[in-house]
């Protein structure tokens, strides 16, 4: 029923606590994907112990290190669920995350209109990341956040054939593309079930893509430059579209593209804004990441 799938980056330290809380799951009905983006530490020798314990059904393949949108593309590639949840290798799940998903994903799965169904992240605590404002809504990436302020990390579980259709842009040289590039073109067609209960259990970690992420968008800057020129131009309030505008010339002065083809991707109005206040960010960023 489900691919739970892994990118992971020499995070080997980690991986067990993922895998006891694979091992405790109430629905057993998935299987476990890594794929190890170039890892230097013990990370495969652990993973085949637990090929070895033969408790899971597990598939891992080792890739040169491209960047976490590589690994999702070709986990994709080898993935047999009908949902692909997206586990980070410095997280895990409650132990009922697994059963909550496919009981939320029977109440939609005839209907072709919705590509995933969605809970919470949440603290080893228990408590919810972000508001909690809402009980069940059906709506997509866009408008749970601009229509129904819903804040804090969500985890969507999509169907695998839908994501297949809208896979992750690869930049030669780029190790970085913003998942939500890829959801919110899905957002175009598709909906979404949301579900205000708890099914991941998360740490902001150093060294995690959450606590660098300015400095990794600096790296790669045109997947930056799509993500949030493609944003402005979505259905969401003005003053969002002006913060798209300035974070797309923030991280655009990291790339080599010419001005000319850089003003023709955003909004030339907005960018009377936008170009002063971004240059600015821009020169803070090297300031703080130097």
């Amino acid at each position: 029923m489900i691919t739970v799938f892994t990118p992971t980056y020499n995070r080997a330290n980690l991986l067990p606590r993922l895998y006891n809380s694979l091992l405790r799951q109430t629905n057993q009905n998935f299987e476990w994907l890594i794929v190890d983006d170039g890892s230097s530490d013990s990370t495969e020798e652990f993973i085949n112990q637990c090929i070895l314990e033969n408790k899971l059904a597990i598939i891992y393949h080792l890739q040169v290190n491209k960047g976490k949108h590589y690994a999702i593309n070709k986990g994709l590639s080898f993935a047999k669920g009908i949902l692909f949840f997206i586990l980070d290798s410095d997280d895990f799940l409650p132990a009922d995350a697994l059963e909550l998903v496919i009981n939320q994903y029977e109440k939609v799965k005839e209907d072709p209109s919705i590509a995933a169904v969605a809970g919470r992240r949440m603290y080893d605590s228990g408590e919810i990341v972000g508001s909690s404002n809402f009980d069940e809504i059906r709506s997509n990436s866009l408008d749970i956040r601009y229509k129904y302020n819903v804040t804090g990390d969500l985890v969507e579980v999509f169907r695998t054939d839908v994501l297949k259709q809208f896979q992750f842009p690869e930049i030669e040289n780029e190790k970085f593309c913003a998942e939500s590039l890829v959801w919110n073109r899905i957002a175009q067609k598709y909906n979404i079930l949301f579900f205000n209960k708890g099914i991941y259990t998360t740490e902001y970690l150093p060294g995690g893509l959450t606590s660098n992420i300015v400095k990794i968008r600096m790296k790669s800057p045109l997947g930056a430059m799509f993500c949030y020129s493609e944003l402005e131009r979505y259905d969401i309030p003005f003053t969002q579209k002006i913060k798209a505008n300035i974070n797309f010339w923030r991280f655009s002065f990291n790339s080599n593209k010419g001005i000319r083809e850089k003003i023709e991707s955003v909004n030339i109005m907005n960018s009377v804004i936008g170009f002063p206040v971004g240059f600015f960010m821009y020169l803070n960023d090297l300031r703080k990441n130097k």
